[in-house]
């Protein structure tokens, strides 16, 4: 399966306005070996669909969100794609709606408390009620485009700590937000504000099969293996 995901990212071609950056799906998840280089695969390829569209044309660093790991493992990572480095491998919040260590339960409903999957373009900073934060335009009709009118932003939480994992067995969880550690918000959010991307990760067949930014070329093929048996 994970030569099918790579075959269809790379046969996405390069060009100036849809990849103003050297790295490939090898060369980023090599960067993160704890990751899941599928996805990892499955991310890149989306950013780049997105930007062969059009959206979001000049960004060079990719924020990825696995919610398939526990909340007590490090599952969020940061990647500058024009140097090929990993900024940031972090352990982030889901909501609580979501589920408890175990994210499960993912909505793009208000009031739901449960985080969204897919793909987001970064947009502003501003100074809330939890401090710096990002706020971020989810670009997948029905799965993610409520986030900037459910408030869901990049922020720093004091109940996103190693520490409160080991006393409970999870970390905090937020109102649907990808909450961070507080020591490193400011900074993590200063590497993906302005129009960079997010995507948040999950093994869900029915929204493997449904992103738009999964059906460039080759993307059929690898949503359909990732629903096989």
């Amino acid at each position: 399966m994970l030569t099918l995901i790579l075959g269809w990212v790379l046969a996405i071609k390069p060009t100036a306005s849809t990849m103003p950056y050297p790295a490939t799906a090898t060369s980023v998840a090599e960067l993160a070996p704890e990751a899941n280089p599928e996805a990892v695969a499955i991310a890149l390829g989306a950013m780049r669909c997105a930007q062969a569209s059009g959206v979001g044309a000049g960004a060079h660093r990719l924020a990825l969100i696995d919610y398939s790991r526990p909340s007590t493992e490090p599952r969020l990572w940061v990647f500058d794609l024009a140097t090929n480095r990993l900024l940031y491998q972090e352990i982030v919040a889901h909501g609580r709606g979501s589920g408890e260590n175990l994210a499960k339960v993912f909505s793009n409903a208000s009031g739901s408390h449960a985080s969204s999957l897919g793909l987001f373009l970064t947009r502003d900073t501003y100074l809330g009620r939890n401090g710096y934060s990002l706020r971020m335009e989810g670009l997948e009709p029905g799965t993610n485009d409520h986030a900037l009118a459910r408030a869901l932003v990049i922020h720093g939480a004091a109940y996103v700590n190693p520490a409160l994992a080991r006393q409970q067995g999870r970390i905090g969880r937020s109102h649907g937000c990808p909450a961070v550690r507080s020591a490193i918000a400011r900074p993590l959010i200063d590497a993906l504000k302005g129009g960079q991307y997010v995507f948040s990760y999950y093994p869900d067949a029915t929204w493997l099969g449904a992103s738009p930014y999964l059906k460039c070329s080759g993307g059929r093929a690898m949503t359909a293996a990732l629903g096989a048996p």
